[in-house]
């Protein structure tokens, strides 16, 4: 008999991630009803078939099996494999018609129920809260039960997170032939109390138990937003100002985070703290700031961006790394889809960090949700990062 995995999908989560919300918390319809196709499952549908590959092949050298467990429908089983011999899914339930954080509750007291050992789900740091919220109420042994996340939301701050849904597939791997050992996690999530507030931090709302893998895990973000480099900030937003001078064409898509939205203050723009703004040319009045776009209205901008012959006029866009995670692509950005990226190209990409965020990364994360473009980053191998000005580095580029 297999291993017992139990399976939450939060069918809700990243619906809002190309529309440029912050968050799917209590918008679901809102996104779908403006066209949002759904994200977690596919992303756990993903991992599981990832994962199956990996239980048929070599690696798996104890010809380890498991079992799917969880509800029918898209909470579990509409993204499972089912008949497979591998890897089988067993129903504990049905899904809801309509879902909510309350339903997340339940399924996990029913997987706790069902004796699972492990639990993967696919959504974002909301459901990492619920899910540890629901274990917390149900008692000691069940907070033991380690957590490993797809990551499928928009939000993705929280440790338990694989770097993407082929990684989780590696760790659940690993943890079957009992590579991993498990750790606790910091579960973290944007405070959103005080983002109403235009501050920008993260805060730990509690812990959980995850297999340790540096490799394929994500590792937790920074809590707070290093507050002592006004200097280098400073130097960075000089350089950016400088190419503008330079190039009095050039369009600048501004990324998201902290370390972005100081930069663009320094050069007296109010940006958008998680969202994606443009800084383009425009005839009447010099310069214009479109703010908080979503995908739509990024293509629909950077598409205008042409010459007489229709030919792509320069574009740049900035992104910092996320602390303590590396990500520059795939974690609170989705706005840059795939489609987004091919437009503006991947030799247009600066990523801006300061020196001492800079210690702590050996490589820069990327995860577009796009295996081909994926590829084209994997051949690219070194991604420029500008620390100062007129100063940057090469760092190595890692596939999530």
């Amino acid at each position: 008999m297999g291993m017992r995995i139990g399976i939450v999908v939060n069918p809700d989560a990243g619906l809002g991630g190309r529309l440029g919300f912050k968050g799917s918390d209590g918008r679901a319809a809102e996104a779908r009803a403006a066209g949002a196709q759904d994200r977690a499952g596919p992303r756990m549908h993903q991992s599981l078939n990832a994962l199956h590959e990996l239980m048929n092949s070599s690696l798996n050298r104890t010809n380890a099996t498991a079992i799917c467990v969880g509800w029918n429908g898209r909470m579990g089983g509409s993204w499972c494999l089912q008949e497979t011999e591998t890897l089988p899914f067993e129903s504990i339930g049905t899904t809801p018609e309509e879902t909510s954080h309350k339903d997340t509750a339940e399924l996990v007291k029913d997987l706790v129920d069902a004796q699972v050992e492990a639990i993967v789900y696919a959504g974002g740091d909301g459901t990492t809260r619920d899910i540890v919220k629901a274990l917390e109420t149900i008692g000691k042994e069940a907070q033991e039960i380690p957590l490993i996340g797809v990551p499928g939301g928009v939000k993705m701050h929280s440790g338990c997170f694989a770097t993407t849904p082929k990684a989780a597939a590696e760790v659940v791997l690993a943890f079957l032939l009992g590579d991993l050992r498990c750790a606790i996690t910091e579960v973290m999530d944007l405070d959103e109390e005080i983002y109403q507030e235009g501050i920008w931090k993260v805060r730990m709302y509690g812990e959980a138990w995850t297999p340790s893998s540096p490799r394929f895990m994500q590792g937790a973000k920074e809590q707070v937003e290093r507050t002592s480099e006004s200097d280098t900030i400073e130097g960075l937003a000089k350089h950016v100002e400088t190419l503008i001078e330079e190039q009095p064409d050039l369009l600048i898509i501004w990324g998201s985070g902290g370390t972005i939205r100081r930069i663009g203050e320094h050069c007296d723009h109010q940006l958008t703290l998680l969202g994606i703004d443009i800084l383009g040319p425009d005839s009447v009045d010099g310069r214009q700031l479109h703010a908080d776009l979503n995908e739509q209205q990024l293509i629909e901008i950077l598409l205008q961006h042409v010459d007489s012959e229709g030919n792509p006029r320069p574009r740049l866009l900035l992104l910092s790394p996320m602390g303590g995670q590396g990500f520059l692509i795939g974690r609170g950005n989705l706005q840059l889809s795939p489609d987004v990226l091919r437009i503006i190209g991947i030799d247009n990409i600066l990523g801006v960090a300061t020196p001492a965020k800079l210690i702590g990364l050996s490589a820069v994360r990327i995860d577009t949700g796009d295996p081909s473009l994926d590829d084209v980053f994997q051949t690219k191998r070194f991604m420029k990062i500008l620390q100062g000005f007129r100063t940057t580095r090469l760092i190595r580029i890692e596939m999530a």
